[in-house]
């Protein structure tokens, strides 16, 4: 399938004439859904979670679905009823002709302070895996991982250790918005050398082959 990398946490796949964008959130440009015969959506926060971007992908593609957990799915269910699909752990669906499965059930920690919402991960045709905002470790081999190298709920050996842990074929950063052109050899030479996979940066716009 062809991988386009958009800003930040938004992926779109392409398959056989079909579009799958997995977390067109706030950060990411504003037409991240236009064309999407589906959509995915890990959590609520607004870098993953954009209510504008998705209605204006459905209003356009009356085909067009959603499939995400709760917490999103009940501000946009009402509006666009049966394309909202409500999902959580241990799921499984088509979407636009992708197979995908459900993995995961918490947000990150950011701060114990603060609570812990939920954030599902999705593993598209067994080969390609978006874990949002966590470093879930599927029960199933991953070609492809989407590799979120920076958030305030991270830090850098916890992201070598993840990839490690998961052990794909290649590694793609996403929630990279905030990592600034100074730090990204950094992190490109400590996940690359130390994370014992293929470790792959995309600018936004740009296509790979996975």
């Amino acid at each position: 399938m062809k991988l386009t990398k958009k800003s930040h946490a938004c992926i779109r796949l392409e398959k056989n004439g079909q579009t799958l964008v997995l977390d067109p959130g706030g950060f990411s440009e504003e037409d991240a859904a236009a064309g999407a015969d589906a959509i995915l959506v890990t959590h609520e926060h607004a870098d993953h979670f954009d209510e504008g971007r998705l209605r204006a992908a459905l209003d356009a593609n009356p085909a067009a679905e959603l499939w995400t957990l709760a917490s999103v799915a009940e501000q946009l269910s009402a509006a666009f009823p049966g394309r909202v699909h409500t999902v959580g752990h241990g799921d499984t669906f088509t979407a636009a002709g992708f197979d995908v499965q459900v993995h995961g059930e918490l947000h990150a920690v950011i701060h114990p302070d603060i609570p812990r919402i939920t954030n599902v991960g999705y593993l598209v045709d067994g080969a390609v895996f978006h874990p949002g905002d966590a470093l879930t470790v599927p029960d199933h081999p991953v070609d492809t991982l989407l590799l979120p190298v920076m958030a305030p709920w991270s830090k850098l050996s916890e992201v070598v250790d993840y990839v490690r842990e998961v052990k794909p074929q290649r590694a793609y950063d996403i929630h990279d918005a905030l990592l600034t052109d100074l730090a990204r050899p950094i992190y490109d030479r400590l996940v690359g050398g130390l994370g014992g996979s293929e470790h792959h940066r995309l600018t936004p716009g740009a296509s790979a082959e996975v």
